[in-house]
C-alpha cells in the first residue's frame, strides 16, 4: 500500500487527474489532459499490482472483482484526497485507474461554465442531463450545481452514485448519499426507493439502462428535479441516446415522456488553455422552451441546433458557438478548438481574421 499511496500523493502534487496502473507497464499519470509514464518507475508485474489493489479495495468488493473482473469503488488517502477507482482485468493481467476527486466542491464561478449552468440549480422540476466524454468534468460540474442548491434552498437532495464521489455536507439542504453496492443493489433499485423518500432533487450518477431512464423520467414528471449524466458529445445525440435505449415499440411513449420532462442538456468538453497550464470547459446548452417538446415529439433533433442558435439570449449555445468564443477571447488555441468542432469550416475562418 505504501507504494500505491506514494503514487497517489505524486499525482496530487503534480496536479494530475488520473493514475493508470497496468501489469507489464510503468505507472502512468494524466496531467492537464496528457497521459505519460511517471519518470523513473519500472513496469509493474501482475502479482505485485494485484496485491496493491487488494489492499485498498473494500473487503466486500474484492470477491466481486475476482468473479466479474471489473469493480468500482472509492478510496480515501489522508493528505491526498479521495479517488474514484476502477479495477479491471485486461490482456496482460490486472489494471486500474484512480481518478482524483477534489476534497472540496469548487464554486460554479471558478469552473468557467456559462451563467446558464448556474441557473439550473434554481429549477424546481425536470430532467437535466450533463453529457460528455470520460474526463470532461461532468461530475465536477454537477457537484457544483448541487452545492449551489445546498447553499440556496432547503430541499431534500438524494445522490445515487457508483461510487460516491463528492461528499456533500448539509448547509440549507438535507442530503442522502447512497452508493451502489453498499447501500443499494442497482441504480434502478435506489431510484425506485428515492421516489418514496420525499425527494426534491435526485442526482443519479449515470443513466445506464432503460429501467433507470424510465424511473428518472417518472421522477421528473412527478415534480422532482433530476440530474444525471450520459457519454455523448452533443445535446441532440443525448436525446437520441435516451430514446434509442428502448425498443421500437416503446420509443413513442418514451419520446412523449421525455418531451414533457426534459429541462436541459449540457454537453461539456475540457480543452487545453492557450498557455498550456490548465483546461477550460466548453459547453453546448439546450434549455426547455415552448418549441423543444414539439421537436422531441416529432423526432426533429436536427432542428435543435437551430433552436440553440436562435435562443442565445436565453443562455443557449452550440458547442461551436462556445469554441469560437473561447478562440476569439484567446482562452484556447484554434487548432485545439478544431478537434471538438462540428463545423470545422466555420472555425477555420478565424485564421483569416484581422
Amino acid at each position: 500500500m505504501a507504494q500505491l499511496d506514494a503514487l497517489l500523493r505524486h499525482l496530487r502534487h503534480t496536479g494530475g487527474s488520473d493514475l493508470h496502473l497496468a501489469a507489464g507497464l510503468p505507472p502512468h499519470a494524466r496531467v492537464r489532459g496528457t497521459l505519460a509514464p511517471i519518470a523513473g518507475l519500472a513496469p509493474l508485474d501482475g502479482p505485485t499490482l494485484l496485491a496493491m489493489l487488494k489492499d485498498v479495495a473494500p473487503p466486500h468488493l474484492w470477491p466481486v472483482f475476482l468473479a466479474e473482473h471489473d469493480v468500482d469503488f472509492a478510496y480515501a488517502l489522508q493528505g491526498a484526497g479521495r479517488f474514484r477507482v476502477n479495477c479491471f482485468q485486461q490482456e496482460n493481467g490486472p489494471a486500474a485507474v484512480f481518478r482524483i476527486i477534489p476534497e472540496t466542491v469548487r464554486p460554479l464561478e471558478s469552473l468557467g461554465v456559462p451563467p446558464a449552468v448556474e441557473r439550473l440549480a434554481h429549477l424546481q422540476a425536470g430532467l437535466v442531463v450533463v453529457t460528455g466524454p470520460t474526463g470532461a468534468g461532468k461530475s465536477t460540474t454537477l457537484a457544483a450545481i448541487v452545492d449551489r442548491i445546498n447553499e440556496t434552498s432547503a430541499r431534500h437532495v438524494i445522490c445515487i452514485e457508483d461510487p460516491i464521489e463528492f461528499v456533500h455536507r448539509s448547509k440549507r439542504a438535507v442530503f442522502s448519499q447512497r452508493e451502489i453496492g453498499s447501500h443499494a443493489l442497482t441504480f434502478a433499485d435506489a431510484l425506485r426507493a428515492a421516489i418514496r423518500e420525499d425527494p426534491d432533487v435526485i442526482l443519479v450518477g449515470e443513466l445506464r439502462d432503460t429501467e433507470t431512464i424510465s424511473l428518472a423520467l417518472l421522477a421528473a414528471e412527478m415534480g422532482c428535479l433530476v440530474f444525471s449524466t450520459l457519454h455523448t458529445n452533443s445535446a441532440s445525440k443525448s436525446i437520441d441516446r435516451l430514446i434509442d435505449a428502448f425498443s421500437p415499440e416503446e420509443q413513442g411513449h418514451v419520446r412523449l415522456m421525455l418531451a414533457e420532462a426534459l429541462a436541459a442538456v449540457v454537453a461539456q468538453v475540457l480543452v487545453p488553455t492557450a498557455d498550456g497550464t490548465s483546461r477550460v470547459p466548453v459547453n453546448e446548452i439546450l434549455l426547455k422552451t415552448s418549441a423543444l417538446p414539439n421537436l422531441i415529439r416529432d423526432n426533429n433533433t436536427p432542428m435543435m441546433v437551430t433552436l440553440m442558435q436562435s435562443s442565445r439570449a436565453m443562455g443557449m449555445q452550440t458547442m461551436d458557438d462556445h469554441l469560437e468564443q473561447r478562440v476569439r477571447e484567446g482562452t484556447i488555441l484554434l487548432d485545439d478548438a478544431l478537434r471538438y468542432a462540428t463545423d470545422r469550416a466555420r472555425l477555420e475562418k478565424l485564421r483569416a481574421r484581422p
